[in-house]
């Protein structure tokens, strides 16, 4: 359950249950983290969701990293719609994490860094796929695959110029955690941060309790 006085900055809180859910969650990928995007068309938004993998976390500043293919859908809407959110749910811990904030691209250098952790295979995925644009056949994709391990034969496979990080900067967290007869615990933190494209200047913390 959550203290009873409420810490005012929930972020050493979040790291702790990142932690902790590496060493006793039991389940494949505990950083898995569901991120909505949504695209805004005559006004209306129409929301997507898919699931990511938290890569990266800075609790001082306050924002979480994942990577993904500039091109994607996802990857159009969050950075022309910068608002976005993202849940992480531990079943086992009976914990939820609710994320809201700005998105914005990480360091080309942080990303190149990033890059070059990962197997060469996804390396060379990464070039060979124009995520979430239609192919003709399963027989299409096997193919551009091929033309790119070709290319790269013999050679490092750098950072494709449209494959990066992005930062969620968070200015709405919320912390649940499953109670006896559904009387759940919840509390919510919130910030203002700076301008979308800078959000580095964030304010203070303000907390709140929750019913559930």
């Amino acid at each position: 359950m959550l203290d009873k006085a409420l810490p005012k900055n929930p972020m050493p809180m979040l790291s702790a249950w990142l932690e902790e859910s590496w060493t006793t969650a039991d389940t494949p990928n505990p950083n898995k983290m569901a991120i909505t995007s949504a695209r805004v068309l005559d006004g209306v938004a129409y929301p997507s969701t898919r699931i990511v993998l938290l890569k990266d976390a800075n609790f001082d500043s306050g924002f979480v990293v994942f990577y993904t293919n500039y091109q994607s859908r996802k990857g159009r809407e969050l950075l022309s719609n910068s608002r976005a959110s993202a849940l992480i749910h531990w079943d086992k811990l009976g914990r939820q994490v609710s994320l809201e904030g700005v998105i914005v691209k990480s360091p080309p250098e942080e990303s190149d860094a990033y890059f070059a952790t990962r197997h060469r295979s996804s390396r060379i995925g990464a070039w060979t796929s124009n995520q979430s644009q239609p192919v003709d056949s399963r027989d299409d994709l096997v193919a551009n695959l091929k033309a790119t391990e070709q290319r790269f034969e013999g050679q490092e496979v750098p950072r494709p110029p449209h494959w990066g990080g992005l930062r969620l900067w968070i200015d709405h967290i919320e912390l649940w955690c499953d109670g006896e007869f559904r009387l759940h615990d919840r509390a919510v933190w919130q910030r203002s941060l700076g301008h979308a494209t800078d959000p580095t200047a964030g304010g203070e913390w303000s907390v709140t309790r929750l019913q559930p």
